[in-house]
């Protein structure tokens, strides 16, 4: 019997100012692709593999180009600014956008299927460890639009819940690499961490320039005011470079570093198929299994209509390099496990605490919201090391 042919859109900017990540997630779709094409089964995915160069225009445009050319199903996105661009092209047309990187909720649509982190897988977490361990005086920095907008807005509620402030925060736009003025400001505020939400290149600047800032005053940035975020990766690690790549912490989903069978699979047959790097993250992770729920959905619908692979992935579970995730039938997120990871010298997350089991999406924070410390849902994390 043949294999039933499907092409799939993949949309990711591997070039521009947060390329590093993109061409990650780009590795980690392919490789999904590739292990569909070796297993055989009765659908065959061709991915059709374009570039926005990190313009969100063309993001619209290309979204336009492939739907108009029959395709139904796009893996792709990295920014909630690109994802925001090309939702309507997808509800327009109907087709279906699988969006695979951690974001900051608030939002559904029948079109979006979901493979990153809601904010509390992301956010929250890192908010009860930071208060709990670190302090409660916070400057928050960030790339100047919605991801950042959104995410400080909801951790600063969840901070001030627990009886925190945010001292200041400052905002750039995506690709600023002139941080003297936001430096002096931290070190003027001395607070307890920083809350990073700056992207690409922004954030890999601002990493150097504060751990020479702070060297420079007789500092030692990691202990005493840690930069925290929701995105810092393991290819971004790489880009921060050896002098300022130790002692950040990251909230997320996935780090290369887990110790599991499947993730040891999974690093093996990354880096063998992609011995250039960049190396894996959890946006490659999420880029992974996007494609391999699709796969699998479009085997059980028979058809690549977007409401019928929809259905097809409600309740749809995996067994993926972070662990089980499954795609929850009400909001069309993944349940996912979060960690707290720091980085080291190696260019590696030491993992130092994660759940027990994956979460449940919780994209509007309706079952955890940070407003309130007495309401606060936020997931059990056991200590992996100190």
């Amino acid at each position: 019997m043949a294999r039933k042919h499907c092409r799939i859109g993949v949309m990711f900017s591997t070039t521009g100012s947060y390329s590093v990540v993109a061409r990650s997630m780009l590795n980690g779709a392919l490789l999904a692709f590739r292990e569909n094409a070796e297993a055989g089964g009765p659908v065959a995915l061709e991915p059709v593999v374009v570039n926005p160069s990190g313009d969100p225009a063309r993001y619209r445009a290309l979204s336009l180009e492939l739907l108009a050319a029959g395709i139904r199903q796009v893996v792709g996105c990295y920014t909630s600014s690109s994802r925001k661009e090309v939702i309507p092209c997808f509800e327009k047309f109907d087709g279906l956008l699988w969006y695979p990187s951690h974001y900051e909720g608030f939002e559904s649509s029948d079109n979006v299927i979901y493979t990153g982190a809601s904010p509390n897988h992301h956010v929250l977490p890192l908010v009860d460890y930071l208060a709990s361990r670190v302090g409660i005086r916070a400057f928050c920095v960030g790339s100047n639009y919605i991801w950042a907008w959104e995410n400080n807005r909801i951790f600063r509620e969840a901070l001030t819940a627990r009886g925190g402030t945010v001292v200041a925060e400052r905002y750039l736009s995506v690709g600023d690499t002139e941080f003297d003025q936001v430096i002096s400001a931290i070190l003027d505020q001395r607070p307890n961490f920083v809350f990073n939400n700056l992207i690409g290149t922004s954030a890999y600047a601002f990493f150097r320039a504060f751990r020479a800032a702070c060297r420079a005053r007789g500092i030692d940035q990691a202990s005493e005011i840690p930069v925290a975020s929701c995105t810092l990766s393991e290819p971004e690690l790489a880009e921060i470079g050896g002098e300022a790549v130790d002692g950040h912490l990251s909230s997320s989903v996935y780090f290369s570093s887990l110790n599991s069978p499947a993730n040891a699979t999974f690093i093996a047959a990354y880096t063998k198929a992609f011995p250039g790097g960049p190396v894996s993250s959890a946006d490659a992770e999420a880029s992974y299994i996007a494609v391999k729920l699709l796969a699998a959905s479009l085997e059980q619908a028979g058809t690549d209509d977007a409401r019928t692979v929809r259905a097809a992935v409600a309740n749809r579970r995996l067994r993926a390099p972070q662990g089980e995730v499954c795609i929850d039938p009400h909001t069309y997120h993944a349940w996912l496990t979060p960690r707290i990871g720091r980085s080291a010298v190696n260019g590696q997350f030491e993992v130092l605490l994660e759940a027990r089991s994956p979460v449940a999406p919780d994209p509007y924070l309706v079952q955890s919201s940070p407003r309130f410390a007495v309401d606060m849902r936020s997931p059990m994390l056991r200590v992996v090391q100190s």
